[in-house]
């Protein structure tokens, strides 16, 4: 190529590629892994009731929190403490749910972190202790018990003048580890003859492709159902666990329907690399209208009689519209870093390429979704 240096055509070529503009380039592909779920393997949420205690008096208040009273009488009850007739006034323990999440395959004995959150009109749970509270999951039973000391990573102080400042939320906090696995779940992956993968974005081209990829190293092990689920068989003399470990490091190249995505509230455009334009003219451009109103006061002559000092408007009309702005030719079949550039040689601000692209679509020139967050 003459007239063109090595370094000056790798910058070249590095500019190209950045544009999605050079053919030769094989788009990023990803592991099956990434972009799929496999069914079964997920997480179960447990949820359970406790009481912190331990609180600087910045617990529940007993009288406005029966829940709270009720379950510290029992606490105390259990073990061997009759409160019964006894008036409780104590703001050091506070009622709260305690959520966590049981991981896939986890065995009993396995820590796991717990969420602890107030559930009365407790100010913080700073310096707090979580007594043993049981998790339940959705059918009932008990899966893991938590308790430890709560941390909220947040600070709260109050004077005696009535201010006060508060950073993060102190009636929120957790446990790192804080729950125990008391019960597993009973899934037997490698004794299984089918697996189905989900996919995270269902397409029919990736579906397919997954599909492709698995029977290109084990024939007839995989089938597209649909756009989200792919069928997997082990192969003869593979159990599942070995089969799943090899299939989840294969390489797929996914693909995504064209999408123009918009944020509006905070000015945000996201558009894949398929968005393509047909051929259309754009042209923006500001026209600013202001009024000005300037009031004059009208003054009686001297010695003049029945005269009245009066007020009278006076309107002053501006209209100024931007000049230099060209009508922009997008010509058809335009790719993604084209109408980036057309866009951005008209000065466009981010809410206005909003507008735009509304407007393109409007006109049927945009081949894409757009999605309206």
């Amino acid at each position: 190529m003459r007239g063109l240096t090595w370094p000056r055509l790798l910058i070249l070529t590095a500019f190209l590629a950045a544009c999605g503009l050079s053919p030769s380039l094989a788009q990023a592909k990803s592991r099956i892994k990434d972009i799929v779920d496999f069914e079964g393997v997920r997480e179960n949420m447990l949820v359970g009731y406790g009481i912190v205690v331990g609180l600087a008096g910045t617990g529940d208040t007993l009288n406005n929190s029966p829940f709270t009273r009720q379950s510290l009488a029992a606490m105390l009850e259990r073990l061997g403490v009759n409160t019964r007739d006894a008036t409780l006034n104590t703001k050091n323990v506070a009622a709260v749910m305690v959520t966590a999440k049981l991981p896939p395959f986890a065995a009993t004995g396995s820590p796991v972190d717990a969420t602890v959150s107030a559930l009365g009109d407790a100010k913080s749970l700073l310096g707090g202790t979580l007594l043993v509270t049981p998790l339940l999951g959705a059918d009932g039973e008990a899966y893991a018990v938590a308790q430890g000391t709560v941390q909220t990573g947040s600070v709260s102080a109050s004077g005696a003048s009535g201010s006060s400042i508060t950073r993060g939320v102190p009636t929120s906090g957790r446990i790192a580890a804080g729950a125990v696995v008391e019960r597993e779940v009973n899934f037997q992956l490698a004794s299984m003859g089918q697996l189905r993968l989900t996919l995270k974005n269902p397409d029919f081209t990736t579906s397919h492709r997954i599909a492709d990829v698995v029977n290109g190293r084990f024939p007839g092990c995989a089938t597209s159902d649909n756009p989200t689920i792919v069928t997997l068989h082990p192969p003869a003399g593979m159990d599942m666990v070995n089969f799943i470990t090899t299939v989840e490091q294969m390489d797929v190249e996914p693909d995504s329907p064209a999408r123009v995505v918009i944020d509006e509230v905070s000015g945000v455009i996201v558009m894949g690399s398929d968005v393509r334009i047909s051929t259309v003219a754009i042209a923006q451009g500001n026209l600013t209208i202001s009024v000005q109103e300037t009031p004059q006061v009208s003054q009686p002559l001297p010695f003049s009689q029945g005269g009245q000092t009066t007020v009278t408007p006076k309107s002053t009309l501006s209209v100024d519209e931007e000049k230099g702005k060209q009508l922009l030719m997008i010509k058809e079949g335009a790719s993604l870093s084209a109408l980036v550039a057309g866009l951005n040689a008209l000065g466009v601000t981010p809410r206005d390429m909003i507008s735009i692209l509304q407007t393109i679509k409007a006109a049927g020139a945009l081949q894409a979704d757009i999605q309206v967050m």
